[in-house]
């Protein structure tokens, strides 16, 4: 066969051929450009759309209204809470599913991400039915006067609910690219599991830490369904931007459209944000990771003594002299 055949065969295929170097690229078939130029115009278009019914001249009037900093407010504050309970509660709950190996892991792995294919509104039914005033938790605090539905932390909770499976799914996936063998070095250089965890486990995986906390908080900020259902739509209590939108739809479409553009703004940040976090993924921290020492509780092992010399070997010596 001649030295052009692999390129010949890859045109045969249907694919563009392959050229070697570090540029070249895997063969694919010619048609498959334009059915992603079709999903690509799906996603765009609507979002020019957006764009193009913006009113300019009345956007700073329209963002800088009461309504609008309210709700632009009670957002930011309690997407940034739901990511903080994300991090607290989903970090444990990712290394418990990737480093786990009982039996029923794969069911509790299940449950935890059913939110991220729940409808909203079904998931708000279900907090209302665990936190509402007859709910199987809610009842227990209503003696102490604790109320949660229809409350900012309402909000919060229903949006780490919705939120905490991004970060667990993006986490636990780094932790299983790194693997636990950084761990296990620790392990014998005398660090407690606690320790390991801090020193190793976590700078580790930061990259994925983070990529998933930007994903938790993208998810929260555009929350609708959960929130509507368990919290409801109070101005400045539980009316963040999506309600927002959704009320101004019918009443100031120019509104709507302004915090839509907003919505889509942060969203854009959200993403060159988490692709440069995963840019910096496992693989760049693992080496770091891998050289920065473990302090150990041991002591350091004494140092060999020195092997004595053999008779023969001493012998010589003295015939050389």
């Amino acid at each position: 066969m001649s030295a052009g055949a692999p390129g010949a065969d890859a045109t045969r295929l249907g694919g563009a051929p392959r050229h070697g170097g570090p540029s070249g690229v895997a063969p694919f078939p010619r048609w498959l450009p334009f059915v992603a130029a079709v999903g690509a115009l799906l996603v765009v278009v609507p979002l020019v759309a957006v764009v193009a019914r913006v009113d300019w001249a009345q956007l700073p009037a329209l963002l800088t209204s009461e309504s609008s900093l309210a709700a632009l407010w009670l957002s930011l504050s309690t997407s940034i809470a739901a990511t903080a309970a994300c991090i607290v509660l989903g970090v444990p709950l990712a290394v418990v599913l990737a480093r786990s190996t009982f039996r029923g892991i794969a069911a509790v792995r299940a449950l935890v991400l059913v939110p991220l294919v729940l409808p909203p509104v079904v998931g708000g039914l279900a907090l209302l039915y665990a936190f509402g005033r007859r709910g199987l938790i809610g009842q227990a605090l209503e003696p102490f006067g604790i109320v949660i539905p229809f409350t900012t932390l309402a909000v919060v909770i229903a949006q780490t609910f919705v939120a905490l499976p991004f970060l667990v799914l993006s986490l636990e996936g780094a932790l299983r690219t790194a693997g636990d063998r950084h761990e296990l070095v620790a392990a014998t250089l005398g660090a407690s599991p606690s320790r390991a965890f801090r020193t190793v486990t976590l700078p580790l995986v930061l990259p994925g830490l983070a990529s998933g906390a930007l994903l938790a908080f993208a998810r929260s900020l555009g929350e609708f369904g959960a929130t509507l259902t368990f919290a409801g739509s109070l101005e400045g209590v539980t009316r963040t931007l999506p309600l927002e939108i959704y009320l101004q739809r019918e009443v100031d479409p120019d509104a709507a459209v302004a915090l839509s553009l907003l919505l889509i703004v942060i969203a854009l940040v959200v993403v060159v944000l988490g692709r440069n976090a995963l840019g910096g993924g496992a693989f760049r921290a693992a080496p770091r990771a891998a050289s920065s020492p473990v302090p150990s509780s041991r002591p350091p092992a004494p140092a060999p003594a020195p092997a004595p010399a053999r008779a023969d070997e001493t012998h010589g010596a003295e015939d050389e002299r």
